[in-house]
Protein backbone atom coordinates (compact mmCIF):
# COMPACT_ATOMS: atom_id res chain seq x y z
CA UNK A 1 0.00 0.00 0.00
CA UNK A 2 1.18 3.51 -0.84
CA UNK A 3 2.07 5.94 1.89
CA UNK A 4 -0.56 8.78 1.97
CA UNK A 5 2.19 11.38 2.10
CA UNK A 6 3.88 10.02 -1.01
CA UNK A 7 0.52 9.86 -2.77
CA UNK A 8 -0.22 13.50 -1.86
CA UNK A 9 3.22 14.57 -3.13
CA UNK A 10 2.75 12.67 -6.37
CA UNK A 11 -0.68 14.20 -6.94
CA UNK A 12 0.67 17.65 -6.04
CA UNK A 13 3.56 17.18 -8.46
CA UNK A 14 1.23 16.15 -11.31
CA UNK A 15 -1.11 19.06 -10.59
CA UNK A 16 1.83 21.48 -10.54
CA UNK A 17 3.08 20.18 -13.89
CA UNK A 18 -0.39 20.46 -15.41
CA UNK A 19 -0.84 23.99 -14.11
CA UNK A 20 2.65 24.93 -15.30
CA UNK A 21 1.92 23.62 -18.79
CA UNK A 22 -1.41 25.50 -18.86
CA UNK A 23 0.26 28.76 -17.77
CA UNK A 24 3.04 28.26 -20.30
CA UNK A 25 0.48 27.67 -23.07
CA UNK A 26 -1.53 30.73 -21.98
CA UNK A 27 1.61 32.87 -22.13
CA UNK A 28 2.29 31.59 -25.61
CA UNK A 29 -1.08 32.81 -26.88
CA UNK A 30 -0.98 36.11 -25.03
CA UNK A 31 -0.18 39.16 -27.16
CA UNK A 32 3.52 39.77 -27.39
CA UNK A 33 4.38 42.79 -25.23
CA UNK A 34 6.11 45.36 -27.41
CA UNK A 35 6.74 49.08 -27.73
CA UNK A 36 6.61 50.76 -31.13
CA UNK A 37 8.60 53.97 -31.50
CA UNK A 38 8.80 56.29 -34.49
CA UNK A 39 11.37 58.80 -35.70
CA UNK A 40 11.53 60.81 -38.92
CA UNK A 41 13.65 58.07 -40.49
CA UNK A 42 12.39 54.75 -39.07
CA UNK A 43 10.16 52.67 -36.81
CA UNK A 44 11.65 50.79 -33.85
CA UNK A 45 9.85 47.86 -32.23
CA UNK A 46 11.17 46.79 -28.82
CA UNK A 47 10.12 43.31 -27.67
CA UNK A 48 10.94 41.51 -24.42
CA UNK A 49 12.94 38.37 -25.24
CA UNK A 50 14.55 37.25 -21.97
CA UNK A 51 16.81 34.26 -22.26
CA UNK A 52 16.61 34.17 -26.06
CA UNK A 53 19.59 33.84 -28.35
CA UNK A 54 19.77 34.96 -31.97
CA UNK A 55 19.12 31.39 -33.13
CA UNK A 56 15.91 31.32 -31.03
CA UNK A 57 14.37 34.33 -32.79
CA UNK A 58 12.68 34.73 -36.17
CA UNK A 59 11.47 38.13 -37.43
CA UNK A 60 9.40 38.75 -40.55
CA UNK A 61 8.09 42.10 -41.79
CA UNK A 62 4.99 41.93 -44.02
CA UNK A 63 1.84 43.89 -44.80
CA UNK A 64 2.15 46.58 -42.16
CA UNK A 65 3.18 44.29 -39.33
CA UNK A 66 6.26 42.86 -37.70
CA UNK A 67 5.89 39.17 -36.86
CA UNK A 68 8.11 37.78 -34.12
CA UNK A 69 8.57 34.15 -33.11
CA UNK A 70 10.78 33.20 -30.18
CA UNK A 71 11.45 29.52 -29.41
CA UNK A 72 13.67 29.36 -26.36
CA UNK A 73 15.37 26.31 -24.96
CA UNK A 74 14.87 25.52 -21.29
CA UNK A 75 18.21 24.79 -19.70
CA UNK A 76 18.50 21.70 -17.57
CA UNK A 77 20.23 22.14 -14.26
CA UNK A 78 22.31 19.23 -13.11
CA UNK A 79 20.93 17.72 -9.95
CA UNK A 80 17.54 19.47 -10.33
CA UNK A 81 14.21 18.40 -11.69
CA UNK A 82 11.59 20.80 -13.05
CA UNK A 83 8.68 20.82 -10.63
CA UNK A 84 6.72 23.75 -12.03
CA UNK A 85 7.42 24.73 -15.67
CA UNK A 86 5.91 28.19 -15.56
CA UNK A 87 7.90 30.02 -18.25
CA UNK A 88 6.75 29.80 -21.82
CA UNK A 89 9.41 28.50 -24.15
CA UNK A 90 7.67 29.81 -27.26
CA UNK A 91 6.49 33.39 -27.66
CA UNK A 92 4.75 34.43 -30.85
CA UNK A 93 3.16 37.69 -31.77
CA UNK A 94 3.13 40.68 -34.01
CA UNK A 95 3.50 44.42 -33.79
CA UNK A 96 1.16 46.47 -35.97
CA UNK A 97 2.66 49.42 -37.81
CA UNK A 98 0.57 52.58 -38.23
CA UNK A 99 -1.86 52.56 -41.16
CA UNK A 100 -0.15 53.77 -44.32
CA UNK A 101 3.37 53.24 -42.95
CA UNK A 102 5.69 53.25 -45.94
CA UNK A 103 8.69 51.12 -44.96
CA UNK A 104 11.83 49.70 -46.53
CA UNK A 105 11.76 46.02 -45.54
CA UNK A 106 15.05 45.29 -47.35
CA UNK A 107 17.02 47.45 -44.92
CA UNK A 108 15.29 46.27 -41.72
CA UNK A 109 17.59 45.15 -38.89
CA UNK A 110 17.07 43.23 -35.65
CA UNK A 111 19.36 42.75 -32.68
CA UNK A 112 19.20 41.22 -29.22
CA UNK A 113 20.50 43.42 -26.43
CA UNK A 114 22.47 42.22 -23.42
CA UNK A 115 19.50 42.92 -21.15
CA UNK A 116 17.04 40.64 -22.99
CA UNK A 117 15.20 42.83 -25.46
CA UNK A 118 14.83 42.44 -29.19
CA UNK A 119 15.07 45.69 -31.16
CA UNK A 120 13.72 45.70 -34.72
CA UNK A 121 14.41 48.82 -36.76
CA UNK A 122 12.64 49.37 -40.07
CA UNK A 123 13.59 52.44 -42.13
CA UNK A 124 10.86 54.54 -43.67
CA UNK A 125 10.80 54.95 -47.43
CA UNK A 126 11.76 58.47 -48.37
CA UNK A 127 8.98 59.91 -50.49
CA UNK A 128 9.44 62.97 -52.61
CA UNK A 129 12.61 64.35 -54.06
CA UNK A 130 14.08 67.81 -53.83
CA UNK A 131 14.05 69.24 -57.34
CA UNK A 132 16.80 71.74 -58.20
CA UNK A 133 15.57 74.98 -59.78
CA UNK A 134 17.28 76.02 -63.02
CA UNK A 135 17.39 79.81 -62.81
CA UNK A 136 18.44 80.38 -66.44
CA UNK A 137 18.03 84.09 -67.44
CA UNK A 138 16.02 84.90 -64.33
CA UNK A 139 19.24 85.54 -62.40
CA UNK A 140 20.24 88.43 -64.71
CA UNK A 141 16.80 90.08 -64.59
CA UNK A 142 16.55 89.74 -60.82
CA UNK A 143 19.99 91.29 -60.38
CA UNK A 144 18.73 94.55 -61.95
CA UNK A 145 16.22 95.06 -59.15
CA UNK A 146 17.41 95.10 -55.53
CA UNK A 147 14.16 93.56 -54.30
CA UNK A 148 14.70 90.50 -56.44
CA UNK A 149 11.39 91.01 -58.26
CA UNK A 150 11.04 91.88 -61.95
CA UNK A 151 9.21 95.10 -62.76
CA UNK A 152 5.96 94.59 -64.60
CA UNK A 153 5.36 96.47 -67.85
CA UNK A 154 1.84 97.94 -67.79
CA UNK A 155 1.83 98.79 -71.49
CA UNK A 156 2.24 102.62 -71.15
CA UNK A 157 5.21 104.01 -72.99
CA UNK A 158 5.84 106.88 -70.59
CA UNK A 159 9.29 105.71 -69.51
CA UNK A 160 8.17 104.27 -66.20
CA UNK A 161 6.28 107.32 -64.91
CA UNK A 162 3.54 106.44 -62.45
CA UNK A 163 -0.08 107.55 -62.85
CA UNK A 164 0.30 110.92 -61.03
CA UNK A 165 3.61 111.69 -62.76
CA UNK A 166 2.16 110.84 -66.17
CA UNK A 167 -0.80 113.18 -65.66
CA UNK A 168 1.50 116.03 -64.62
CA UNK A 169 3.86 115.38 -67.52
CA UNK A 170 0.92 115.48 -69.91
CA UNK A 171 -0.36 118.78 -68.45
CA UNK A 172 3.10 120.34 -68.66
CA UNK A 173 3.41 119.28 -72.27
CA UNK A 174 0.04 120.82 -73.09
CA UNK A 175 0.94 124.16 -71.47
CA UNK A 176 4.21 124.41 -73.37
CA UNK A 177 2.53 123.96 -76.73
CA UNK A 178 0.21 126.94 -76.09
CA UNK A 179 3.13 129.35 -75.62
Amino acid sequence: MTNPRDLARSIGHQVSQSIGRAISEAQRHRPLPADLLESDEAYLAVVDAPGATASDVAVRVTDGRIEVQIDRFREFREGFETVFPGRALALDGSVELPPGADIDTDDATARLTDHGTLEIEIPKVERGTDVPIDAGDADETAADDESGFESIDDGDDDSGATGADAATDGDDAGEKSDD
